[in-house]
């Protein structure tokens, strides 16, 4: 019986090979993108498909073998994450913006490019800040 380890080495072995032969395709085929955009760009799809799909599985397996304490700290995390969403949502801007080929970008869409960037920044000041309490607190110890 071959173990999990095993399996992954040869399967990202036979990704990679397959990405070496597109990419030496592509580089020498005479039109542009040798016709071979599209099956690299499904290729690329079935990967990150094949990824979230097994983060996600991971991840809810995971979480129900947890009891007590760790799960309650677990849900606390993706409560207070679901908390600066909220936030960045409400804080958002919803102004109709031009685009650069003369369309409008909708109120909906800027409200939600809005929220996505004041997220990233809530969590981008959040990180910095913890990273360098968590190095205040080892140079105190």
């Amino acid at each position: 019986m071959m173990n999990l380890n095993l399996i992954t080495k040869i399967g990202t072995i036979a990704i990679s090979l397959l990405s070496v032969i597109f990419l030496v395709t592509i580089i020498t085929a005479d039109e542009v993108g040798g016709g071979m955009l599209e099956p690299i760009i499904y290729l690329a799809y079935l990967v990150l498909g094949l990824a979230i799909s097994l983060s996600l599985f991971f991840s809810i397996k995971n979480l129900a073998s947890k009891k007590g304490p760790e799960l309650k700290r677990t849900f606390i995390g993706f409560g207070a994450f679901l908390g600066v969403i909220l936030i960045s949502f409400v804080l958002a801007d919803s102004a109709v913006l031009p685009m650069k080929d003369g369309e409008e970008l909708s109120s909906s869409a800027s409200k939600l490019v809005s929220t996505g960037l004041n997220a990233f920044y809530a969590l981008f000041i959040v990180a910095i800040v913890l990273m360098f309490g968590s190095g205040l607190i080892k140079i105190k110890k």
